[in-house]
């Protein structure tokens, strides 16, 4: 039987401020059970990319949007690290980073690929997706079971237009998501970095064994 997990696990986030998360899951955590399933959005290059097209990949997803002025650009930036410290493992051309922007009206191919180049996002193993937003939104929410909502309202900042989960989801060879990681600190619990980091550490671990 497949594993489900309820929407209570997920973080929703506002870009203008951070919400507080559940604890980084502990190693000895059995791996989630949940296909991805079907999904055709359109990356940076403009190609069109599947969820066949991940099949036989091990893959890392984040959530953000190119606008966000609160914790998008620190998950991008645990992106950037997970690029850098799992370099050899990207080499192989068997891992990839897929990055799903929550605001694809404004998150255009010129928009993804200028964010996605100040941040060094190397444009083979690193893919910025985007398509419709009630698609991609229902696509987070259904399929990968993370928190996301348009916020409404006349005192709606720019940069604050969504809330959204922060978490990365590593998903298998097959498409099946097998864990879930905080993508920053929790700076709600006083040893929010030590279990960030530790999180951090084992995501890369499980990516490394399930490249096996």
């Amino acid at each position: 039987m497949r594993r489900l997990f309820p929407y209570t696990f997920l973080l929703l986030a506002g870009c203008g401020a951070w919400a507080g998360s559940r604890p980084t899951q502990p190693a000895q955590e059995p791996d989630l059970d949940y296909p991805v399933g079907a999904f055709s959005l359109t990356e940076r290059s403009g190609k069109t990319v599947t969820d066949q097209d991940l099949r036989g990949n091990v893959w890392v997803g984040s959530f953000i949007f190119t606008r966000c002025n609160g914790p998008c650009p620190a998950v991008t930036a645990t992106m950037g690290t997970l690029q850098r410290d799992l370099a050899d493992e990207l080499k192989t051309g068997e891992l990839k980073l897929v990055t799903f922007t929550v605001d694809p009206a404004r998150d255009d191919l010129k928009s993804l690929n200028e964010y996605a180049t100040a941040r060094g996002a190397d444009p083979k193993n690193w893919l910025f997706l985007t398509g419709n937003e009630k698609t991609v939104h229902k696509l987070l929410s259904e399929q990968f079971k993370q928190a996301v909502e348009r916020k409404l309202g006349p005192d709606v900042q720019p940069g604050d237009e969504f809330g959204h989960s922060t978490r990365l989801v590593l998903v298998d060879k097959t498409g099946v998501i097998r864990a879930m990681y905080e993508g920053l600190p929790n700076e709600d619990f006083p040893d929010g970095k030590e279990r960030f980091d530790a999180g951090l550490n084992r995501l890369k671990d499980r990516v490394r064994e399930l490249l096996k």
